[in-house]
């Protein structure tokens, strides 16, 4: 698979990293053009511009700051249309750790509106350095990581992409349960604020074997 990274930071390098590594085909865009190069050659992948990183993916992640989300939306373009699009972000400032979304808003549906994209909500509830792990296992299992998206197809590509990076995945039901999961993250951040463990996760759902 093709895989659009439209950001550089540390999210992108983990999850890049491990899909690299998987056998798929990257291509990365940043803000700093210097990291996002850094990381093309890390993963043996290329480096171009958010719209044509967009463009060239079959699916794609976006990994960047909440304060610089509407940027880059506005240079990815039409790009992502279609196209599965994982959404780690989470809108949280960190004086209060509160959500900067309108209540009972998401900056997934942000995302989906914008790009015309099958968003899907994952990777959102743990410190990059927990997807780094090879492979993430807590007390023996495997780390659970929800996500939900509206889209079967979208559903399909990233439970194969958690699955790629040691995870077990588990559906939380459709993109209305994204302001959920982004709530939820308000709080995992609290904790590493407050000086816990990197890898600090919450891994409290057994997954249920396929219907």
């Amino acid at each position: 698979m093709r895989i659009g990274i439209l950001g550089a930071g540390v999210m992108a390098d983990a999850l890049g990293t491990r899909w690299a590594a998987a056998g798929h085909e990257l291509m990365v865009a940043g803000r700093t053009t210097q990291k996002a190069r850094a990381l093309a050659e890390k993963w043996g992948g290329r480096v171009g511009g958010f719209q044509e990183t967009a463009a060239f993916g079959d699916a794609a992640l976006i990994a960047v700051l909440y304060q610089g989300m509407p940027a880059t939306l506005a240079a990815i373009g039409d790009g992502l249309r279609g196209k599965p699009v994982i959404d780690c972000n989470n809108p949280v400032e960190v004086d209060h750790f509160t959500l900067v979304t309108a209540p009972g808003q998401a900056m997934a549906w942000e995302i989906q509106n914008a790009t015309g994209g099958q968003v899907v909500k994952a990777f959102n509830l743990c410190h990059a350095r927990v997807w780094k792990m090879d492979e993430p296992l807590f007390d023996g299992r495997r780390l659970s990581v929800p996500y939900c998206t509206d889209e079967a197809a979208a559903a399909a590509v990233a439970r194969q992409l958690i699955e790629q990076v040691g995870g077990e995945p588990v559906s939380v039901g459709d993109l209305r349960h994204a302001h959920h999961l982004e709530a939820m993250a308000a709080v995992v951040i609290s904790l590493l604020f407050a000086g816990r463990d990197p890898s600090t996760v919450f891994n409290l759902v057994d997954a249920l074997p396929p219907a």
